[in-house]
């Protein structure tokens, strides 16, 4: 089983309210899972929460601001790694002509 750390741990660990660790989850920025009433967080997605709550309580950007900055990152993100294999691709093309 993956590690995990309950919302409650890290509303203590992170200074957050549970508030807006439930915003998270409901404006699906966070997924979690729940077991005998728990919410749990995966480690692996510490990371994510992490920039929410600086970006939230150090930048003061609302909710539908950080959906719209992460969905947005995931997109470059995405076409970032497109940009990335159309390069690969465009080498290998431009290899085979120069061996002509």
């Amino acid at each position: 089983m993956s590690e995990r750390i309950s919302r409650e741990e890290l509303v203590k660990i992170y200074n957050i309210e549970i508030t807006f660790f439930d915003d998270l989850v409901d404006y699906g920025l966070l997924n979690i899972q729940i077991e005998n009433n728990i919410h749990y967080l995966m480690y692996e997605d510490l990371p994510d929460l992490e920039k929410f709550a600086n970006w939230h309580y150090d930048l003061e950007i609302n909710l539908p601001g950080l959906e719209v900055i992460h969905n947005m990152l995931k997109k470059l993100d995405a076409l970032n790694r497109r940009n990335r294999e159309l390069m690969n691709k465009l080498s290998a093309i431009s290899d085979q002509y120069e061996d002509i």
